[in-house]
């Protein structure tokens, strides 16, 4: 078989997989955005926040959660490492919710994420019937 035959198609093939991964990510991105929308929108309902605490919230997710999602990926890693190194960072991002909401609404806030966790497979968060 003649080399120079074989690369175009072999190059092809590799420019739509990386067309199609590159795609898929970015669905996954904006339907992940959707969902933290939805959740923000239910959130500010059912808490009854106000535009205010519901900007401070998004503000402190966008800071917080590059974060995390560093340690999350971390191959590196053990689970029980990442997950001692996500604490502080955890801790840090309540209170500062906290400051926020105040104690009784951050009480609410709090529970109201344990019911509305997403599932995330076998150990993952609850939801109440």
């Amino acid at each position: 078989m003649n080399l120079k035959r074989m690369i175009a198609p072999v190059a092809m093939i590799i420019g739509l997989l990386s067309f199609s991964s590159t795609y898929a990510q970015r669905g996954d991105t904006a339907s992940m955005r959707q969902r933290q929308e939805a959740m923000m929108k239910k959130m500010q309902e059912d808490l009854k926040l106000t535009p205010v605490q519901v900007d401070s919230l998004n503000a402190i997710q966008k800071e917080f959660q590059p974060k995390m999602r560093e340690i999350y990926m971390d191959q590196s890693m053990s689970r029980e490492d990442k997950m001692a190194k996500m604490q502080p960072l955890n801790e840090e991002r309540n209170k500062r919710i906290q400051a926020v909401l105040g104690d009784d609404l951050y009480k609410k806030y709090q529970q109201w994420m344990e019911d509305n966790r997403p599932q995330r497979g076998m150990g993952g968060g609850r939801r109440q019937q």
